[in-house]
């Protein structure tokens, strides 16, 4: 599994016109892509990185501070585009293998005591946040 993780003071997500997930103030907003050998165990395992990395302010965690994660799947996390002009998407696991296990991840983030918002799975969605430093960072289970 891999995530793009992105501090934020705020971020939302819109389909067709509708807020489906949203948070306020300090958070993490979350790109969820899967991969073919992907398994609930590394959804688990990125579910506890996601709550326990230290990126908010001051080095503290989500856990640290009970911050809100908006987390959102994008297969394109996957897209390979090192040939030619057009990317390929065959690293990233089909809709039926991906969705339980972006589920998973939101699951296990609750379980821990997350506040945790969505976006919709395999919609066109509008992703809105401030990104606080700006503050990125890619990680991989």
């Amino acid at each position: 599994m891999r995530a793009v993780v992105q501090r934020v003071d705020g971020a939302s997500v819109v389909v067709a016109g509708e807020t489906v997930g949203e948070i306020s103030g300090e958070g993490l907003c979350v790109l969820v892509g899967v991969t073919h050998d992907d398994t609930p165990e590394k959804a688990a395992q990125l579910a506890r990185k996601l709550w326990s990395v230290r990126v908010l302010e001051d080095e503290k965690s989500c856990s640290d501070v009970n911050a809100p994660l908006l987390v959102i799947s994008q297969f394109t996390l996957y897209g390979d585009a090192r040939k030619g002009r057009r990317p390929t998407w065959n690293a990233a696991a089909p809709g039926p293998v991906a969705e339980p296990l972006v589920d998973e991840v939101v699951a296990r983030l609750r379980e821990l005591g997350a506040h945790v918002e969505t976006g919709r799975f395999g919609a066109d969605m509008r992703v809105s946040l401030t990104n606080h430093g700006p503050f990125t960072v890619l990680l991989e289970v």
